[in-house]
């Protein structure tokens, strides 16, 4: 028995003018995932609970079957734990974006899609100049994503959970003042964020960027923070052993702390541009290792669309998850035996405001045991009108993997 989970990340949405008055999913041309949705059913999971900040940190969370309210610290020590940093009990992971900040407001949350190593010559710029002997340390990571570490040294850390902080990408094209980060140390972290702008200023990257006419890193942000979760092992909670495809550290960081092996896959990029069809054939490749009886495939690029306002672009990336992914992958599950395959993003993602919400996302489930609920067709409209629903999301993986 196989189970696949894709997430076309931030997929769900509201209907668009330009395109008729319909959102995304209907208008797109996803026949494997309608496929899915006729076979079996279709309803609504609630990933976010509403006292928490809308973001892929906890919709995942919610979808791997995680109670959030009872697990969730922070966005970084995930991605922490991607990298491969351990932290200790009073240890704050924080992630470090490098961005673009012009007249006051959030002009690019990526910098530009910052390259991998001009982005590694700012962040060495500021660890040798920020931090020296003192309990910060910075982590390159890949193009704008990065992180920074407060090394306790058996002190207690400035910072509590009441520490406030914005996703930059929550902000694009809008003022960062009233975003800045607020509450216990926030101070330390925005002069860590001050002190940026003037290193940033004359780095020879961010001078060949603008000589090319390309976006320069203003500043770092920072934001996210938190302390390492406690989560049990996810064959402990439901019996099976798992992978996951993905791009995105945040994934890849969540999935290590859960015990799933991490599949990498060449071309996978995490945005726009990434190579579809080679997930799709990774994941066929890892479903059919004896090791591997739940597989997660992940991507980014429908939630990028979002952030950036592209609408085209947001339709395109659900259609090349359908066809190089959806599609290969039902087919080989269908000749393996029972199965079951599941479709859900973790959280709407708006093209109108280009950020994260709360609120009910569409899924698709089909396989063994799994009776049709009668709806043809896999979108927002269809998972309204089923009366099947999870207002808590993460009693959906239980429901997915229940024999």
């Amino acid at each position: 028995m196989k189970f696949v989970l894709v997430i076309p990340d931030g997929v769900a949405d509201e209907p668009q003018a330009s395109l008729a008055n319909l959102t995304p999913l209907q208008a797109a041309n996803i026949p494997a995932m309608d496929a899915v949705a006729a076979a079996g059913i279709v309803g609504r999971t609630d990933n976010v609970p509403a006292s928490m900040p809308s973001g892929s940190d906890v919709g995942t969370m919610t979808l791997f079957g995680y109670d959030t309210l009872q697990c969730h610290t922070g966005r970084a020590p995930i991605e922490a734990a991607a990298q491969g940093i351990e932290l200790n009990p009073r240890d704050w992971a924080v992630r470090c974006n490098l961005v673009t900040v012009n007249d006051g407001a959030m002009q690019s949350f990526t910098a530009g899609q910052y390259p991998d190593d001009a982005g590694h010559a700012l962040i060495e710029l500021l660890q040798k100049d920020q931090c020296g002997d003192s309990h910060w340390k910075y982590y390159a990571g890949v193009s704008y994503r990065n992180l920074l570490v407060y090394r306790s040294r058996g002190t207690a850390a400035p910072f509590s959970s009441d520490t406030q902080s914005t996703p930059p990408h929550d902000i694009t094209e809008r003022p960062i003042a009233g975003h800045l980060p607020s509450g216990p140390g926030s101070e330390d972290l925005k002069a860590l964020m001050e002190r940026s702008i003037e290193l940033f200023g004359a780095a020879p990257a961010n001078v060949a960027r603008r000589e090319s006419g390309e976006l320069p890193a203003t500043q770092t942000w920072l934001w996210g923070l938190g302390q390492r979760p406690d989560l049990q092992p996810f064959v402990e909670c439901y019996g099976v052993r798992g992978a996951v495809i993905t791009a995105v550290d945040l994934l890849r960081g969540l999935g290590r702390l859960i015990g799933w092996d991490i599949v990498e896959v060449e071309g996978a990029t995490g945005y726009l541009d990434t190579d579809y069809a080679a997930k799709g054939r990774a994941a066929i490749e890892t479903l059919s290792r004896d090791d591997v009886d739940f597989l997660v495939v992940h991507v980014e690029a429908t939630d990028e669309a979002s952030h950036e306002g592209e609408t085209a672009e947001k339709v395109k990336a659900v259609e090349s998850i359908d066809r190089y992914i959806v599609a290969p992958v039902h087919e080989w599950l269908k000749q393996q035996g029972d199965y079951r395959l599941l479709i859900s993003p973790d959280h709407p993602t708006f093209l109108r405001t280009r950020t994260h919400s709360h609120g009910d996302c569409p899924f698709a489930m089909c396989g063994a045991g799994i009776e049709s609920n009668a709806p043809m067709a896999y979108n927002e409209v269809a998972a309204a009108a089923s009366d099947v629903g999870f207002p808590e999301g993460h009693e959906l993986m239980g429901r997915f993997l229940k024999i």
